[in-house]
């Protein structure tokens, strides 16, 4: 049998009361009740107000904080946010409404995303979002469907740099991409938004995400300013809002460490100088998402079944990848790696077994976690997976195999 591989520090994040651990204040077994079903995600209030006051502390107080909905649109998630962060930044028009349904003005509102449809780019239009161009043809589709309305549609142009944020678990920009224009084309592109008098905001440069390294986010920083100011020559009036990405990483796997933020907040500092001489006057946004809600949140499932075939121990439970596509290994990782992972109810028990944990799923793939030392746990105990704020409940496909979804409470 393979040596168990054991979760990583992150699980200390969150108190444990007489065995059980307590999300919100609450114990597991108690919030089991209170929602009245498992699977369920819970989401910690007073741990994504932490984080964004920590975030306040060590960046520089000119940085306007937007929260990227797309990790997770729950909306009282989205709703509590409303009043910590500056803007919200969408990926779709349901996400749209739910930013609007909040009462965050428009003005700090933005829509990025390939693929807009003419329903999408109307509405944003009419409610004044900011449209974050992805390529000519969504320019024209704005000149046109903002003149039918009457309306000179507020527009930014994405831009696909032409460097990459190193070591990210995504890469967002650099080469061929269907996010943004190149930058090379950019030019072009702002000439025809003055040519057709549209209210150009200014630029939005997002070159990776989920990245652990302060080394590479301020090296990525650095060279997002220097391409703004460049492309700033060219542009048809004023840059309103540079935004300038985001890339901050969470720890999911055991050897991963949290990010240290204080050098990037003391680079930015640095670079605000020297932006205010160069854009003066320019506001500059960091659009963040997992970082914000990643580790606010949890996944819990029930043990229905502990059995054992030719020496392996399954815990199968109620949840599975249909509810946490990215526990169980098969939302772009290439090798699969153990989320964090914990019996919520059995916290601090002597009596350990190792495990695989495996959902209700008629696939092999429907696990959500393999060969870890856990306590010991039998039918009716409560599994918890960690770092689970972000892609997780909306990132999942639920309709497999046609089995119930699980519910999300804002605790």
């Amino acid at each position: 049998m393979n040596k168990p591989r054991h979760a990583p520090s992150v699980l200390e994040a969150f108190p444990v009361k007489k065995g059980e651990l307590m999300i919100g204040g609450i114990p597991i077994t108690r919030l089991a009740d209170r929602v009245g079903q498992t699977p369920f995600y819970a989401y910690d209030r007073q741990k994504i107000s932490e984080r964004i006051a920590h975030l306040r502390k060590h960046l520089p107080s000119e940085i306007h904080l937007h929260y990227a909905i797309k990790a997770n649109p729950m909306p009282a998630v989205v709703q509590h946010l409303a009043g910590l962060v500056d803007g919200f930044d969408l990926a779709s028009g349901g996400e749209m409404h739910v930013a609007l349904d909040t009462g965050m003005s428009a003005d700090n509102i933005s829509f990025a995303g390939p693929g807009k449809s003419e329903r999408e780019i109307a509405s944003a239009i009419a409610a004044g979002v900011t449209l974050n161009l992805e390529s000519a043809t969504e320019l024209e589709t704005a000149a046109r469907l903002g003149e039918k309305q009457g309306i000179k549609p507020r527009v930014a142009v994405r831009v696909n740099p032409d460097f990459e944020l190193k070591s990210s678990g995504m890469k967002m920009g650099g080469g061929p991409k269907q996010f943004g224009i190149d930058a090379e084309q950019v030019p072009a592109v702002l000439k025809c938004i003055g040519e057709l008098a549209l209210n150009f905001q200014g630029f939005h440069i997002f070159s990776g995400s989920q990245n652990l390294r302060p080394e590479a986010i301020i090296e990525a920083q650095e060279k997002t300013f220097a391409l703004a100011y460049r492309l700033a020559g060219d542009a048809p009036s004023a840059v309103y809002k540079l935004n300038i990405g985001g890339g901050f990483g969470i720890p999911y796997f055991p050897g991963e460490q949290p990010l240290d933020i204080t050098p990037i907040g003391e680079r930015l500092n640095d670079l605000l100088e020297e932006k205010a001489k160069q854009l003066p006057g320019t506001k500059v946004v960091i659009e963040l998402g997992r970082y914000l809600i990643g580790e606010a949140g949890v996944y819990i499932c029930r043990v229905v079944d502990h059995k054992i075939s030719r020496g392996q121990v399954y815990l199968v439970t109620d949840g599975g990848l249909h509810h946490h596509l990215a526990a169980s290994g098969n939302f772009g990782q290439i090798i699969r790696k153990n989320y964090p992972v914990l019996i919520g109810n059995k916290m601090g028990s002597s009596e350990t077994e190792t495990v695989s944990i495996v959902g209700p799923l008629c696939t092999p793939l429907d696990i959500l976690a393999d060969n870890m030392a856990l306590a010991k746990a039998t039918a009716g105990d409560l599994v918890v997976v960690f770092q689970s704020g972000a892609y997780g409940f909306s990132a999942s496909p639920h309709h497999f195999l046609s089995h119930p979804p699980p519910l999300e409470v804002l605790i």
